[in-house]
């Protein structure tokens, strides 16, 4: 997790046209799948995918998009000419920390994860909603906003034991039929320096709430680069899971961690099931330099997720989508100890990636929602929704000319549609 600062000016990441890339799949749960009520036909009438041509009609069968002819009894969803947009995927994500929902709670001052960590605790002791009803509130809210699916960090420590993951599962759970949900077990007090925890990563493993495991600086925080790594990934390589790991440094260490995981990734053969969250070492590298760890990372399927925290931070997706590099966009913590800052509404994390990257071309505008969408999919392995025969019925119907627009006035979300059937309308769950 990082605090979020916003700034504008600086030079442009980019949002390039994404890339579909292979990966790690574990958020399609068998309760989400019976959720989407197979044989059922729906036609949403008049509607305008991506904001451009003619009105259009869309037919849904067993929660994909068909060419045929809509079947005898089919549904009508009346779209109103409203644009369709695919339904956006939130890469990165805490909803175990969140105060969403309850009274507002004041933060003191604090510096460092450490001292972070320590608020964390203290907001958690205090909180009389458990983790599953504060988590099932945000994701919630997420779902109303258009998210179809999400990476759910969720912390792991002596401090908490399994509850943020089983309160996450719990709220998993509970929305099934409206969003995917894939959880990493995240070691925020550190794998190594927080005894204990590295017996409760394993036991989260085991247990199989997890679809990730995690880790966090294992130089400047945990002090154990190769301790916390080898731990890491043999647990992935173990159990079968993924590994999502946030990264912090801005330096060189940054690149040693980086080095390290491209090790591990290639030596146990993880490609395509490996996640670096934030890696704040890469804007700051040289072209070449860049150029040539964006080339590992993309030869070994690792991917990257960014929320886009201000100009100097962001991720420069442009040039490491050139690579083959799956790059994805996530909210991090929302209103939480950290910040009392956040909101789960992915398009207005668009939004945010188009203002700290200065953007203003259409088709930039256009990349920073396809990083919202195509890129978060390719990041949890799921299908892309171009509304193609075939294609998930994942989508959100807006008021609005196009998608540029959309981008820049963040309109309600009239309708959010997951596998076919509309779960939420004017922003709320149904």
């Amino acid at each position: 997790m990082v605090p979020p600062p916003l700034s504008r000016r600086g030079v442009l990441a980019g949002a390039a046209s994404l890339g579909a890339g292979a990966a790690f799949t574990g958020a399609a749960t068998p309760a989400a799948a019976d959720a989407r009520r197979p044989g059922r036909a729906v036609v949403f009438r008049d509607v305008r995918p991506f904001g451009t041509g003619a009105p259009v009609d869309l037919t849904v069968v067993d929660g994909r998009f068909s060419d045929l002819p809509a079947p005898k009894g089919a549904r009508i969803v009346d779209g109103g000419g409203r644009i369709a947009l695919p339904a956006l995927v939130d890469a990165h994500i805490h909803p175990d920390k969140t105060t969403w929902g309850g009274d507002w709670v004041s933060r003191s001052p604090a510096s460092g994860i450490a001292e972070y960590c320590e608020q964390d605790v203290e907001l958690f002791r205090s909180q009389r909603r458990p983790v599953g009803e504060r988590a099932h509130g945000l994701m919630a809210h997420a779902v109303g906003r258009g998210t179809r699916a999400m990476r759910a960090h969720a912390d792991v420590a002596p401090a908490y034991g399994l509850a943020g993951l089983e309160g996450v599962a719990e709220a998993k759970e509970r929305l099934a039929h409206a969003l995917d949900v894939q959880v990493v077990a995240f070691p925020q007090h550190g794998v190594v320096r927080t005894p204990g925890t590295a017996g409760l990563l394993e036991d989260a493993a085991r247990s199989g709430l997890v679809d990730q495991i995690g880790g966090i600086d294992p130089i400047s925080f945990d002090d154990a680069l190769d301790e916390q790594l080898d731990l890491v990934f043999r647990l992935a390589d173990r159990y079968g899971v993924g590994v999502d790991i946030h990264l912090h440094d801005r330096d060189d260490k940054g690149t040693r961690v980086l080095r390290g995981i491209v090790e591990r990734t290639r030596a146990l053969s993880l490609q395509g099931r490996v996640t670096v969250s934030h890696v704040f070492c890469l804007p700051f590298l040289p072209e070449r330099e860049l150029d040539a760890m964006a080339q590992d990372l993309g030869s070994l399927d690792i991917a990257l997720t960014t929320v886009a925290p201000n100009e100097s931070l962001v991720l420069p997706i442009t040039r490491l989508r050139e690579h083959g590099v799956r790059v994805g966009l996530g909210s991090d913590g929302v209103r939480d100890s950290w910040s009392p800052f956040g909101n789960a509404d992915m398009l207005h994390r668009a939004h945010i990636l188009g203002w700290v990257t200065d953007v203003r071309l259409d088709h930039e505008l256009t990349d920073c929602y396809r990083a919202g969408s195509d890129g978060g999919a390719d990041v949890l392995g799921l299908e892309r929704v171009a509304f193609a025969p075939g294609d998930p019925a994942d989508f959100v119907l807006v008021h609005g000319e196009c998608t540029p627009q959309v981008v820049v006035d963040m309109p309600r979300r009239d309708m959010v549609v997951h596998g076919g059937e509309v779960v939420a309308r004017n922003g709320e769950l149904i």
